[in-house]
């Protein structure tokens, strides 16, 4: 029953996601400007994240009309079912604001908490990456069929590519600047793509080492977290505790243990 019902919402998830997608690359209008700000005057919302979530939540809505749901653009409904569903519509506005590819549509199915499914499709690479809770990490895009995903086997520290994210309140990105000034000359490099599914993804193809980032909410991570667990990378906060708010860390065994200690040590979960 359990395994049918993973199986149910993943094609759910994969359905939505592609829609979606869908209307974010083809439906993007030239004038695209911006609809309103969040934390910041940078922290952008376009008219095609708005819209963008409503096809997601209608679709889902209209087959499973007992399910929460908890949305970066206002979507909350407690729902009375076990399942929640936590949605970013466009995880890397600013990247789609300016006509850069790196943006993604991330969807994920909660079950009594504990996140089962989770899509994230990122039309302009043409790829969507999908896990299912105890079934791996998988992934679609010019190849033929699905791939499987394995992050790469960890190098030393000094050896890891990592990417990480900045907040949009300067004072926040400020003192993630000197984080990342303090971190770089013990790695490989430090990147910066602009969406934080896209990077867990990335970690999950063995794309990068290692990701970390301080200020996410669950519709940033949930999806792509799961994603990256299931293609065997770990994940966390900071030490003991899961991705919140605080810290969100994730890396291949080997770069997540240094990572999230040098993170602790240099106070990388607080302004």
């Amino acid at each position: 029953m359990t395994d049918a019902l993973h199986r149910d919402l993943l094609e759910l998830a994969q359905e939505a996601a592609r829609r979606a997608g869908e209307l974010l690359r083809d439906g993007r209008p030239a004038d695209l400007a911006v609809a309103k700000t969040k934390s910041s005057p940078i922290d952008v919302v376009t008219e095609m994240d708005i819209a963008a979530e409503k096809l997601i939540t209608d679709l889902i809505s209209g087959q499973r009309p007992d399910d929460g749901f908890l949305g970066e653009e206002g979507a909350s409904v407690e729902g009375t079912s076990g399942i929640r569903w936590v949605i970013d519509p466009l995880d890397g506005t600013v990247n789609y604001l300016y006509g850069l590819p790196t943006w993604a549509v991330s969807i994920a199915a909660e079950r009594d908490g504990e996140t089962v499914v989770g899509v994230v499709a990122a039309p302009m690479r043409g790829e969507t990456y999908h896990a299912v809770r105890g079934g791996g990490a998988w992934a679609t895009g010019a190849w033929q069929g699905e791939r499987a995903l394995a992050c790469r086997p960890a190098p030393p520290l000094e050896q890891a590519l990592v990417s990480t994210g900045f907040n949009y309140v300067t004072e926040v990105r400020a003192r993630q600047a000197e984080i990342a000034a303090r971190l770089i000359p013990v790695l490989r490099d430090i990147r910066r793509g602009g969406s934080a599914a896209v990077d867990l993804c990335d970690v999950a193809c063995g794309r990068l080492d290692g990701y970390y980032e301080r200020g996410l909410h669950a519709w940033d991570f949930a999806a792509g977290d799961l994603i990256a667990r299931e293609a065997g990378a770990l994940t966390g906060g900071r030490p003991g505790e899961r991705p919140s708010r605080d810290l969100t860390v994730a890396g291949s065994p080997g770069v997540f243990e240094p990572l999230q200690r040098l993170l602790e040590d240099f106070g990388a979960w607080h302004d």
